[in-house]
C-alpha cells in the first residue's frame, strides 16, 4: 500500500489521473536494474529514485574520475577515486531513503548477466561500450526482460526500447557489430556535457511509462536527438525473424589483426627507460596532459611513420587503449621487425594509477 507519508511525497504523481495511488503503488513495487553509473546512468538513477521506484540495482565496476564531473552529476570533486556505485547509492539514499538500492561493483559479464536480470523487471542500459550493449540485449532476451537502450556521441543521442512484449531487439536494428576502431568512445571524441542528461532522462521516462502502463513505449522505434539543431526524429523498425539468440557470449571488439603485446602502466613504470613512448591522441588531448614521448596523432600516422624509423620498443598510448591498437596495426605494416607494445587502458589507467597527477610537461 501507499503510506500517508508517501502520499504527501508523491502528491504530484497521484494528482495525475493516469497515475493515481494505484500507479504510485506500481512504482513502489517495481524493480529496475541500471547498467552503468555514468553519463546516462546518473540522470536516469536520480529520476527513478525521485519517482519512488521501489528497488533499484546499479552495476558498475569503475571509480570516479575527474573527467567524469563534466557530465556525471551524481559525483563531486571529493568523490574522485571512489567506486561509482557506492557514491551513487549514498547520494540517491539521501534523495529518497524509503527505497531499496542494491549495488554491484563488477562488470556485467556473460557469467552474471542472467542471474542479475532475473531479479529485476526492467533493465536500463547506460554503458559506454558496445560489448556491454550487445551482451545486455542478449541477456534481456533470454531472461524475458525489456531493455531501455541509450547511446550518445558528441552532440547526438539515441533512445529505444528492446524486447518489450517480445518486440524487436537491438540485433534487429544492428545485427552485426562493427570494428572497434570505427566505434570511438567519449574519451576519444568528446561529448556535450548536457547530452547524457537529456538522453538518460528520456530513458527514465520510458521506464516509468512501462511500469505505469501509460503512453506509447519506444518499442520498434529509434528516437534520434540532435542537440545542436534541437531536433528530434523517430525512425521505425520491425522485428527481424532471422535474429535468433540462444546463448550468451561476450563479443570481442578487439581490432587486433596481428599479435599485439600489451603493457600495463604499472609495468611500464618499473622500467620506463626500456620503451619509447608514442602518443597517438589528438593535439587537444595532448595539451591537457600526457606521459611524455613522441606525439603523432593517429590520422597523421600513415604520412609521418618515417619519423619512427630509428625507434624501437615503442609503447603506444591513447585515451583508452583502442586507438593505440589501431596505430600499432598500421605501424606493423611499415616496420614488421620492430617491437610494439600497447598501453592497456591508455591514459585512463595512467590517471588512475597516479591519482590524476600525470605530468603535462611539453
Amino acid at each position: 500500500m501507499v503510506t500517508e507519508k508517501e502520499k504527501q511525497r508523491y502528491l504530484r504523481h497521484i494528482l495525475l489521473e493516469e497515475i493515481g495511488e494505484a500507479g504510485q503503488l506500481k512504482l513502489k513495487q517495481a524493480k529496475v536494474l541500471v547498467i552503468g553509473a555514468g553519463g546516462l546512468g546518473c540522470p536516469a538513477l536520480q529520476y527513478l529514485t525521485a519517482a519512488g521506484v521501489g528497488k533499484i540495482g546499479i552495476i558498475d565496476d569503475d571509480v570516479v574520475d575527474v573527467s567524469n564531473l563534466q557530465r556525471q552529476i551524481l559525483f563531486s570533486e571529493k568523490n574522485v577515486g571512489e567506486p561509482k556505485v557506492i557514491v551513487a547509492k549514498n547520494r540517491l539514499q539521501e534523495m529518497n531513503s524509503s527505497i531499496e538500492i542494491v549495488t554491484y561493483k563488477k562488470r556485467l559479464s556473460a557469467k552474471n548477466a542472467l542471474d542479475l536480470f532475473s531479479g529485476y523487471d526492467i533493465i536500463v542500459e547506460g554503458s559506454d561500450n558496445f560489448t556491454t550493449k550487445y551482451l545486455a540485449n542478449d541477456a534481456a532476451v533470454l531472461a524475458g526482460r525489456p531493455l531501455i537502450f541509450g547511446s550518445i556521441f558528441k552532440f547526438d543521442g539515441q533512445v529505444s526500447v528492446f524486447n518489450y512484449h517480445d518486440g524487436p531487439t537491438y540485433r534487429c536494428l544492428f545485427p552485426e557489430s562493427g570494428a572497434a576502431e570505427e566505434m570511438p568512445s567519449c574519451s576519444e571524441v568528446g561529448v556535450l556535457g548536457i547530452l547524457p542528461g537529456i538522453i538518460g532522462n528520456l530513458q527514465a521516462n520510458e521506464v516509468l511509462k512501462m511500469i505505469l502502463g501509460i503512453g506509447n513505449v519506444l518499442s520498434g522505434k529509434l528516437l534520434l536527438f540532435d542537440a545542436l539543431e534541437m531536433q528530434f526524429q523517430i525512425l521505425s523498425f520491425s522485428k527481424n525473424p532471422d535474429v535468433k539468440i540462444s546463448n550468451l557470449e561476450e563479443i570481442n571488439f578487439s581490432c587486433e589483426t596481428t599479435a599485439v603485446k600489451s603493457l600495463s602502466f604499472q609495468e611500464y613504470l618499473k622500467a620506463p627507460e626500456a620503451y619509447v613512448l608514442l602518443d597517438v591522441r589528438n593535439p587537444e588531448e595532448r595539451a591537457i596532459s600526457h606521459i611524455g614521448g613522441l606525439h603523432i596523432p593517429l590520422p597523421e600516422l600513415q604520412k609521418r611513420y618515417s619519423e619512427l624509423t630509428s625507434e624501437d620498443n615503442l609503447l603506444v598510448y591513447c585515451a583508452s587503449g583502442m586507438r593505440s591498437i589501431k596505430a600499432i596495426s598500421i605501424l606493423q605494416d611499415f616496420f614488421p621487425n620492430k617491437s610494439f607494445f600497447n598501453l592497456e587502458k591508455g591514459m585512463a589507467e595512467a590517471f588512475r594509477t597516479t591519482g590524476n597527477n600525470v605530468s603535462a610537461e611539453k
